[in-house]
């Protein structure tokens, strides 16, 4: 029997990169309303005439060239920070996905039934956004709700600003910065503009000026845009870097509608017009590499860089299995375990 526990709360990954399994993580993916966030009937009708369709094929051919002999990468990857974490205390270290498997509700129900009173949930995500912090403890909310509504719970907000999160990516990133190179991109996922309006409390802030995340205000508590520059410009500060080699950027787009800019694939561009030659490339947002970062950046980036006229690009690991991630995990469940 067990009293505490704590759950990794990850993305998820497709079973394998067949497009049957990827068209059913994308159903799943795509169907939350913080993700594909418009009215029901026009969702449904988005996913089954034009994403299902279409996009788990594609999809399933960029999945195949990250996927290794023993899976996904982000599963892999999470399973081993999982391990290095549980070799290092005495409380259950459980993994959940929000979407695919293993899900939060199996996790969660698996650990009710070991006698769990009280869980500290950490989702893997530094910086707010409804598509992806939202999503995640609200999913853990609802499946408690259901199982067991007197069981504890405390989240770990997000960590975009900490500076054990900051140390952690500077040790990550600074071999890397010791070579020769022009310029270290960060780019971070993208989300639509208008997530940005929908999590401002102030429903009047965000967005409503050029210099609105440098300007303090109550909405940068849930402003993805104002975390990644704060994350961004904490890491160029701590790596001493001049202006003129950092640069910063949102990727994965979907869609017609406006999503944060610069955007990844343009900036990529940019940069080799501009004359950059050896580019260093680092992705904040993730804390495990994935597709976003292995094949989206580092071959189909690595592509538009070059062919643009970039020498190389060279894309720096994220966080994964780094000594100094693994201390922030275990330091964060120690204060917590050690709290009550």
């Amino acid at each position: 029997m067990i009293s505490k526990a704590v759950i990794l709360l990850n993305l998820g990954s497709p079973d394998s990169p067949t497009k049957k399994d990827v068209r059913r993580y994308l159903k799943e993916f795509l169907s939350d309303k913080r993700v594909v966030d418009i009215p029901l009937p026009f969702r449904l009708l988005v996913l089954y005439l034009t994403i299902l369709p279409f996009r788990p094929k594609h999809s399933a051919e960029a999945y195949a060239k990250i996927w290794t002999e023993t899976g996904s990468p982000l599963i892999n990857i999470s399973k081993e920070q999982r391990k290095l974490v549980q070799e290092q205390l005495d409380i259950p270290i459980a993994l959940a996905m929000r979407y695919g498997r293993p899900s939060v509700h199996e996790v969660i129900g698996s650990l009710i039934d070991q006698g769990c009173k009280e869980l500290f949930v950490i989702p893997l995500y530094p910086q707010y956004a409804m598509s992806s912090y939202e999503t995640a403890i609200f999913q853990v909310s609802s499946v408690v709700n259901v199982l067991k509504p007197d069981l504890k719970v405390t989240t770990l907000p997000p960590f975009y600003r900490d500076p054990d999160y900051i140390e952690a990516i500077y040790d990550r990133i600074s071999p890397s910065l010791s070579t020769e190179f022009d310029m270290l991109l960060l780019s971070f996922h993208g989300i639509p503009e208008r997530h940005l309006h929908k999590t401002d409390p102030s429903n009047a802030y965000c967005l409503s000026s050029p210099d609105c995340c440098s300007k303090p205000h109550s909405a940068h508590a849930t402003c993805y845009r104002h975390q990644c520059l704060y994350t961004a410009e904490a890491l160029f500060q701590k790596a001493n870097l001049p202006k003129s080699k950092c640069s910063v950027s949102f990727q994965s787009r979907l869609g017609r509608k406006p999503w944060l800019t610069p955007y990844t694939d343009l900036e990529l561009e940019r940069l080799a017009h501009k004359g950059v030659k050896k580019l260093l490339v680092a992705c904040p947002a993730f804390v495990s590499d994935c597709l976003e970062t292995l094949e989206e950046i580092g071959i189909r980036g690595k592509d538009i860089f070059e062919s643009s006229g970039g020498d190389s690009l060279t894309l720096i690991p994220c966080l994964n299995d780094h000594p100094s991630w693994i201390r922030f995990l275990v330091n964060k469940i120690e204060s917590w375990r050690d709290s009550g």
